[in-house]
Order: C-alpha cells, then structure tokens, then sequence
C-alpha cells in the first residue's frame, strides 16, 4: 500500500489509487494538443536483442500523445543502424534515430571537440545530450520525456505517469522524476537496486553527520530512487540544463535542476508497482568498470556540488565520512535483510556486505580524486552555451540526422 508522505524539498505523487492508464492517457492527450511531447530513448545497439526493448517499443506503439520518439543508437556499425531502423519502424509515431557512430554524426562532434565543447568520453550522458540537442533543433516539442531501454516490466503506463506531473496545467512542475522498488521477477526474487540502498542513503546520511545539515544534501535525500533513469521536464530546462558524461549522469540532472529551479517546481512519481532491469557488475577487480565506478562517480559528483556550494572538503573529512558511512551502512544491511524476509524475497547477506565493502572504499577513492583534481568536471557544456559558440550547430544537428533517416 502507497504512503502519502510528503517532503519539504519537492513534491512526491503517490499511487493512492489504481487509476486506470486510459483515464490519464485521455487527458495526457488534451494537454499535448497544446504542449506537443517527445520521448528520448538512448539505447545501445546490442539492446535491440535484449528481453526488454521489444515490449517496450510494442507499448510505445499504443500511446497517442506522444508527437516525436528521438532514439540514440549507439555501437551501431552501418548495417546494425540499418537493422535499428527496422526495428524501430513500426513505431507509429514520428520517430527518429541518432546514429551516434555514423559519419555525419562523428563529424559535428569533431567539431564541437575543436572548441572543447563536445563530451570527452562515450556513454549513457553523451547519447543523451546528442538526443536533447535533436530535441532542441527539431522544434515539435515543449516538453520532453527519457527512460531507458532495458525495462524489464515496462507498460505504458509508466510513461504516462511520469509525464502526467508536468503536463497538468494547475500543477505548477517543471521537471518531474520517477521511482519505484527494485526487485527481482516472482515472490521469491531478490531486493535489487544496491547503489542506491547500499551507497547513496548511507551516504547522504553520513554526510549530513559530518558536515552538518545542508539544503542540498536535503534536496537529494528527498528523493526515494535518485538513480531512476526516468524523467521528464519542460523546453526551458533541456537547453540549460548541464549533462553529466560519466556514471554520474542521474545524480548530476538532479544537481542542475537543484541549481535552476529548487523548491515548488520539482516532484517525484511513483510509476510502478515493480521495476526491473538489466544489472551491472559489481567489479571488484576492476575500478574502471561496473558498479565500481559507478559508485565513485556518483560520490564525486555529490562532493563537487557541495563544494560548489561552498563547502570545505578535506582528507579529514572523507576519512570520516567513510567510516559514518560504513556503520549506517551495515545498519541499513540489517534493516534490508528483515525487509526481504518479510515480504519473501531472497536476500544474500554475504553479497549485501561485500558490495558496502565496495563502496566504502569507493568513498574514500572518490574523495581522493576530487582533492587531486578539484576543479574537473563531468559536465557537458549545456546547449545554450554551445548554440552561442556555435548558432549553426543545432541546424546542422537536424540535417544530419534527417540524412542519417532518409
């Protein structure tokens, strides 16, 4: 059963009620006859084998009020970009992929890296950007909305959920994030999403411990999936907002939508009942790869913004923040642990614990990385900037993926 607290930080949008997906898709599609919709899919070509993305495109296919689907392929030779656009073909909708490795693409962001404005490394936060620009340089659009490809238990629903917040024309939002609970398939599956179990709430705590209370760290701790790689927002904040490139992409949207708007304009969403995708890793021996650096990116990403704000951070203070973190840590195992037993889940104590030893020491790492390079930043110049250094760009953006679909 849904609670109905509420969070001074932001708005939370709780599923009190099993409304049916055909009452909110009706007025989903009143309110975009006015305020056209597009969705951003950024999708990696080997996912088009996976389990999750056929469903998704078969649901996708059945909503009306989505005027423009914008999907990022990427690791897509030439052949595998023309087998994406079969499989995407039966979308009714208006529908355009970004070939992130083909030729016209790969020329804009030589380009854009001449004027050191292009993202300087691959990934999630890149294809992303490059499918926000798209967005701008169409012009269907107001309002935009992202989620995965490899959700296991997607309907159509969710989409509408997530959208429904910053549609409504008395709400007020701007940008509206998913959450859910993490858990495997059956009554016997196991309790997922680590990072954030694992890391981010013990960690948040910790730092709020050592540093004191802190409007942001509030801000963050607001949140029941910060990691949720489903949002939505508004035109306005897709050409300001600042795309993380590295595994920091979720926490670092939250910081600039923090840094843009703060208060009444932001909620949260229950979209679903279950959620369940594809996992990473955990990498023990590889610090470069997995849930291993993931966890430091996020860390470091949530240390820059507090230094941003004005916060001293020294060797002394990740040293207790790792060890605070460790306690609330394994407190919070414990907690876990109980929770799975009594609603039947699998839960493996031994894993759970090996994955806080993981962090803990991603903890201090991050901290080290952030005192050795203070003033390096994930961030990928928002579209404002680089429309200003370059006015052609979002034209030249739009040719090349109208050629790249033709």
């Amino acid at each position: 059963m849904a609670d109905f607290q509420q969070h001074e930080s932001i708005g939370t949008l709780h599923r009190l009620a099993d409304r049916s997906v055909d009452s909110l898709e009706d007025e989903l599609f009143a309110y975009s006859r006015r305020r056209p919709i597009a969705l951003i899919i950024p999708a990696l070509y080997s996912e088009l084998q996976g389990p999750a993305l056929g469903n998704i495109v078969t649901e996708i296919a059945k909503v009306s009020y989505i005027d423009e689907i914008i999907v990022g392929i990427d690791r897509a030779d030439e052949a595998q970009f023309a087998e994406a656009r079969r499989f995407f073909s039966r979308l009714p909708q208006r529908t355009r992929l970004l070939w992130n490795d083909g030729p016209r693409l790969r020329r804009i962001d030589e380009e854009l890296a001449d004027r050191v404005l292009a993202p300087t490394e691959p990934g999630k936060g890149r294809n992303v950007w490059y499918c926000l620009g798209y967005f701008l340089a169409s012009g269907r659009c107001e309002n935009v909305a992202l989620h995965d490809a490899d959700i296991l238990t997607y309907d159509r629903s969710l989409l509408a959920r997530l959208l429904y917040p910053i549609l409504h024309p008395t709400f007020g939002y701007s940008f509206s994030k998913g959450y859910y609970y993490r858990a495997g398939e059956g009554s016997s599956g196991r309790l997922n999403g680590r990072v954030v179990r694992l890391l981010v709430t013990p960690l948040l705590q910790a730092l709020r411990s050592t540093i004191g209370e802190h409007e942001y760290l509030s801000y963050l701790s607001a949140f029941r999936y910060p990691l949720a790689g489903e949002f939505a927002m508004k035109h306005d904040m897709a050409r300001s907002v600042r795309i993380p490139g590295d595994w920091g992409l979720e926490i670092g949207v939250l910081s600039e939508v923090y840094r843009i708007y703060q208060g009444r304009r932001i909620c949260q969403v229950d979209l679903c009942g279950r959620y369940d995708h594809k996992h990473q890793d955990l990498s023990l021996d590889d610090a470069d790869a997995g849930l291993h650096k993931m966890s430091r990116d996020i860390a470091k990403a949530i240390y820059r913004k507090l230094a941003i704000d004005g916060t001293v951070l020294g060797a002394e203070t990740f040293r207790t923040v790792k060890a605070v973190y460790y306690r609330n840590a394994l407190d919070l195992v414990s907690h876990y642990r109980n929770d799975a037993a009594f609603n039947g889940l699998s839960f493996d104590l031994h894993a759970e614990e090996t994955a806080v030893e993981l962090f803990a020491s991603a903890v201090m790492a991050a901290g080290d990385e952030f005192l050795n390079d203070p003033m390096g930043t994930p961030f990928i110049p928002n579209w404002s900037r680089v429309q200003s250094a370059m006015p052609e760009v979002l034209a030249g953006l739009h040719d090349a993926v109208e050629r790249d679909n033709a």
